[in-house]
């Protein structure tokens, strides 16, 4: 068997991506960007302690991007390289465990998406400047980390691009700084955020505050879909209004920020504070109303709460989906209800080879995932009751906020919301191929 392969594994899923050794408190990001030649040059600082005595660690970084210089707590490791991925740093001297440890990189270089069997993910050219959708593993495309949901951090990001462009990442907005025609944009996402929700979205756009409704609501688009976007996502601050009563108060700080691309996308992605559309999504029909519910429920479920390996995905797409059909209940429009009766009848009609809890890495981001994920919760919200199944939804963000989760996470808490076992009901949706009754563990 090769070293590589007999290398211990984070996540079988993503069996490259992660880092032992370590844990990552922050990144601060120093970096410019040039769109006419898709150029990205820069700096990371990366501060972590050690878990283990190391000589020698990885952080993921993606072959496209080079490093000129590398630190660690201010002096020169005995070697580094990159290959495969990843930036393999030597010491010269053995640090021990508990040991605080600052990293810094200088790296630079042409980005382009990793190639996954999902598809390109992360740092994406648009016709008109840049987008990062990170999720699963695409935070190395664009700077060194160790890339797996469970690494959660505060990110400081500071990016100058040429003037014309609007530069957005997550979190607050300190400054903005305009010179010899380039910006430089800082921003600062102080809670802690796994490495695939940290996005860049350069393009020419301009920035308008919707509303405060309790939270404030930004949109990040072209000018010239201003008109379409005021009716396509006019209801945001309503289904806000919504989420905030049934799932909890909204888990950031600094408000939610929609962008809508100059360009067509094929889905709409989800990343801290932010979510992302295409101009297709934008087109005045309202017919991307459904997706709008499904990436801002995302900032309660998979952004805030998030899965510490992506077996248990379902904790996400499960969730939003039926966020999905609680705005659609909510707006009198189908109910949850009918939803799941109109859900359940395609499931029973598709193959019946995924196990919910564990579906494989080919089948995490397949539609069954999010549609039986959502009849999970409906099957429960029916055996338990509406107070306790929103109890358990309130509970579920509060006590795991910002934190990492598996599925018996949720399945212990559900248990104190329930006065019969539940075992049948997980038996039957989350760890059997079959698509059961409706009612089925009821």
């Amino acid at each position: 068997m090769s070293k590589k392969n007999s290398s211990p594994v984070i996540d079988p899923y993503l069996p490259e991506a992660g880092n032992f050794g370590y844990r990552v408190s922050r990144y601060e990001l120093d970096l410019e960007y040039k769109t006419a030649i898709n150029r990205l040059s820069g700096s990371a600082a990366i501060t972590a302690v050690t878990l283990a005595e190391i000589k020698t660690f990885t952080l993921d970084l993606a072959d496209a991007l080079s490093v000129s210089k590398v630190s660690v707590n201010g002096k020169r490791p005995a070697h580094y390289r990159t290959a495969a991925g990843k930036l393999h740093i030597t010491l010269a001297e053995r640090l021990p465990a508990g040991a605080a440890m600052t990293v810094g990189i200088r790296y630079s270089g042409n980005p382009r998406p990793n190639r996954t069997p999902w598809g390109d993910v992360g740092f994406e050219e648009l016709t008109e400047g840049v987008l990062v959708a990170g999720q699963p593993n695409g935070a190395s495309s664009w700077f060194p980390c160790d890339d797996h949901p469970a690494a959660k951090a505060s990110f400081r990001v500071q990016i100058a691009t040429e003037s014309p462009y609007f530069a957005l990442a997550n979190g607050k907005l300190l400054s903005r700084r305009p010179r010899a025609g380039m910006t430089t944009w800082v921003y600062e996402q102080s809670e802690p955020t796994s490495t695939y929700l940290i996005t860049l979205q350069i393009g020419v756009y301009s920035r308008h505050r919707l509303a405060k409704n309790g939270v404030e609501i930004f949109a990040v688009l072209p000018d010239r879909l201003r008109r379409e976007f005021a009716h396509d996502f006019g209801r945001q601050p309503q289904m806000m209004k919504l989420f905030t009563k049934l799932f909890g108060p909204y888990p950031l700080a600094t408000g939610y920020t929609v962008v809508v691309t100059d360009d067509d996308l094929e889905i709409p992605l989800e990343a801290q504070g932010i979510s992302i559309f295409g101009a297709n999504h934008c087109d005045g029909s309202r017919k991307a109303e459904r997706l709008i519910a499904h990436e801002l429920a995302h900032q309660w479920f998979g952004n805030s709460v998030t899965v510490q390996r992506w077996r248990h995905i379902w904790l996400h797409e499960g969730f939003a989906c039926y966020a999905e059909w609680l705005w659609s209940e909510h707006c009198g429009e189908r109910t949850a209800q009918q939803w799941a009766e109109h859900y359940h009848h395609r499931l029973r009609h598709s193959p019946h080879d995924l196990v919910l809890a564990d579906p494989g890495p080919r089948d995490m981001f397949d539609d069954r995932v999010y549609k039986r994920g959502a009849l999970t919760l409906h099957v429960l919200r029916q055996r338990i009751g509406d107070a306790n199944f929103f109890a358990l939804l309130k509970d579920w963000t509060t006590r795991y906020r910002h934190s990492s989760v598996v599925t018996d996470d949720f399945l212990g808490l559900a248990s104190q919301y329930s006065d019969e076992s539940l075992r049948s009901l997980w038996a039957a949706w989350l760890y059997s191929t079959e698509v059961p009754a409706l009612d089925a563990g009821s």
